[in-house]
């Protein structure tokens, strides 16, 4: 009992000290979970509860730390909190509401999806040019952008690994051109995702507190580290070992979710 508690905590921090850095945190607390929970349908939705849980106040943590940054950006939070709002109401819905088997054969996908999106950080970030000035949207692009954060929102409130990217690639079409303020915007709408799928989990019994209260509080630990030594940090190792990590782990799902069934 007490060896589990040290890996679920040891990843959560680990996790919590990724996600100041480079992102990808999910990665590692979702598969530990699941470890100790077992393979079973049920236990893939409570992880993956749990893992949410745990993770979440580095959200929170992360808007607080940008707060001068969010000054002026009122006009942009409004039409993007609102779908990011019903977008994770929808996604965590389906997985509390669906049969945990559908949830347990997406897993693989999912964490493929995520990893993908880590590995296509840097051409992703080339294309839509984040962190570099541009011209104002016009009226149907911003349509367009409300609209992609709602499906963002909604893979978020289903899964949520690698929300960052996408969010952070709709906001430099924006025209912020200012990758400090886009972070500030991209950890509030974050946080709102990552709130409404907490409030799911917890009102429909989803969340282990066995793990997530000590899980929380080591994540929590972890951010704190991960952002006091980010400057000594090469983000590109850990964007390479979160990448590794997830095409391994995709690669594990899919044979244990799918391998059975082919005989």
């Amino acid at each position: 009992m007490i060896a589990q508690f040290i890996f679920l905590c040891s990843a959560a921090f680990v996790a919590g000290a990724i996600n100041s850095v480079a992102g990808g945190g999910t990665l590692l607390t979702f598969p530990a979970l699941t470890w100790i929970l077992g393979s079973s349908e049920a236990a893939a939705v409570i992880a993956n509860a749990t893992s949410t849980f745990s993770l979440f106040p580095g959200s929170l943590a992360a808007t607080w730390g940008y707060r001068r940054e969010m000054s002026g950006q009122g006009r942009w939070i409004a039409p993007l909190i609102i779908p990011s709002l019903i977008g994770s109401l929808v996604g965590t819905l389906l997985v509390v509401t669906q049969p945990e088997k559908i949830f347990q054969q997406m897993v693989p996908w999912l964490i493929l999806a995520a990893s993908a999106l880590f590995l296509l950080q840097p051409a992703i970030t080339k294309w839509t040019g984040i962190g570099r000035p541009h011209a104002q949207p016009s009226r149907s692009t911003l349509i367009g952008i409300i609209g992609f954060q709602f499906l963002i929102a909604l893979y978020g409130g289903y899964f949520g690994a690698g929300i960052g990217i996408l969010m952070l690639s709709s906001l430099a079409l924006m025209g912020l051109g200012d990758i400090h303020r886009m972070n500030a915007l991209k950890s509030l709408l974050a946080s709102a995702i990552n709130g409404v799928s907490v409030l799911i989990f917890m009102v429909y019994g989803r969340v282990d507190w066995h793990y997530g209260g000590p899980m929380l509080v080591a994540g929590i630990a972890g951010g704190f580290v991960g952002a006091s030594v980010s400057r000594k940090l090469d983000k590109n190792v850990v964007r390479w070992v979160v990448i590794a990590i997830g095409f391994g782990l995709a690669t594990y799902y899919f044979t244990r979710v799918y391998a059975p069934s082919r005989g």
